[in-house]
């Protein structure tokens, strides 16, 4: 009977029971949607570290000094292609595989078609480095790079700007720079990553080759190093290893800093999750604040109505009403808007999630757990903030309340 009498009284007042739901269908939505976007970024975040390679950590030689000025990393010479191989045969027991990698800008030319990308001098072990399937053809061998082959292996945005669509590269040459290579192969597409990077705007060529024939070196300095750890569980251990074999292979003395830089995905992954992570906190943060004051206008409506039924409210307590009655009723009145209020804020919010992933592309991850402990909240927030205006109309004298003009 007293929750009838509760709908019946939100039913006369449409107009104000929706502006009072408002707040909370904004706030319920922003957690819902915030919740959804954060845990979406962070799965695509881990995703695309993931498909960086397996259990993958780089090594980068010691910056280049100008003066007081640093330029960027892997731009030293500290580095060569023989660390790489003393890794590979001192550190198997924790290092998988080790690609050196020689990195050159230049200009691909085939026919009247050209296209400028990013060169990558790579070893074979590349593919299971970085795991990244071939498409078509194959990958070269060992063989092809220790005999300085000019062969390579193209990604697919190079083979739709170098070649037509019912050409087959694979046994084609096309000239980098100057020097013509002949494609064995085409990589299996991996789309942009995080950054809006294409990884597939890549050639990938013997790092043995683009030393010497493209960059025409007679030093085996490299631009880094990606290892593939057996376990990335040893991480910390690896790290320590290949740290005291590069010191010592580099003959640098205690006192003296290391000239190369370790970096691995462990380290990329947790400083991401810890960004995301905060942005998650703000924006959650805000959405509570957005439910607070969704809360505030419930109990603001909440008084407003109890003033303007002072004489329902003498008139019920004449005819028997006890004060738990109305606090019961008031107080049902209160939960009952901030129920629908939630039910419909998280609607909206999954709802606007979707659009906001369909829009920029993103995943959309809406765990069944943050919407219903969000509508459990918004019912909290109804019977917190609706409870003040029930006492209140509870405790009023039907006396004064049937003078009451």
């Amino acid at each position: 009977m007293i929750f009838k009498v509760a709908i019946l009284a939100i039913l006369r007042n449409k107009t104000r029971a929706l502006l009072t739901c408002l707040g909370i269908i904004v706030g319920i939505a922003a957690v819902i949607a915030v919740l959804a976007i954060g845990k979406g970024a962070s799965t695509m975040m881990l995703n695309e570290i993931s498909s960086m390679g397996n259990n993958l950590m780089m090594v980068f030689p010691d910056r280049n000094r100008q003066g007081a000025v640093r330029t960027g990393m892997g731009s030293g010479q500290t580095m060569t292609a023989g660390d790489a191989e003393a890794i590979r045969k001192e550190l198997g027991y924790l290092v998988k595989y080790v690609s050196p990698a020689v990195n050159v800008n230049s200009q691909l030319i085939r026919q009247n078609k050209n296209w400028s990308c990013r060169i990558s001098g790579v070893s074979s072990d590349m593919p299971d480095v970085r795991n990244w399937q071939v498409g078509e053809g194959r990958f070269f061998s060992e063989d092809e790079e220790r005999n300085y082959s000019r062969v390579c292996v193209i990604g697919t945005t190079v083979q739709g700007q170098l070649f037509d669509d019912e050409e087959n590269p694979i046994g084609q040459t096309i000239r980098i720079g100057a020097m013509p290579f002949k494609v064995v192969g085409v990589l299996a597409s991996k789309g942009a990553n995080g950054w809006g990077q294409d990884q597939d705007d890549t050639v990938m060529a013997p790092y043995t080759t683009v030393g010497r024939v493209l960059q025409r070196s007679k030093f085996r300095s490299i631009n880094m190093m990606n290892l593939s750890l057996v376990n990335m569980d040893d991480v910390e251990e690896a790290t320590r290893e290949v740290s005291a074999l590069l010191r010592q292979r580099h003959n640098l003395p205690d006192y003296q800093d290391d000239d190369f830089e370790i970096r691995d995905t462990k380290e990329i992954m947790a400083t991401m999750g810890s960004v995301s992570s905060l942005m998650t906190i703000l924006l959650t943060a805000v959405a509570a604040i957005s439910l607070l004051v969704g809360g505030i206008g419930i109990m603001n409506i909440m008084l407003v109505s109890v003033t303007e039924r002072i004489k329902e409210i003498g008139l019920r307590m004449a005819i028997g009403a006890t004060p738990f009655m109305i606090l019961s009723q008031f107080v049902i009145e209160a939960v009952v808007l901030s129920t629908v209020g939630g039910a419909i804020g998280v609607g909206v919010g999954i709802f606007t999630a979707h659009m906001i992933g369909e829009i920029n592309h993103w995943p959309i991850m809406i765990e069944v757990s943050s919407a219903l402990y969000s509508f459990l909240f918004s019912a909290f927030v109804g019977m917190f903030f609706g409870f003040y205006p029930a006492y209140r109309a509870s405790k009023l004298n039907p006396i004064d309340c049937l003078r009451y003009e």
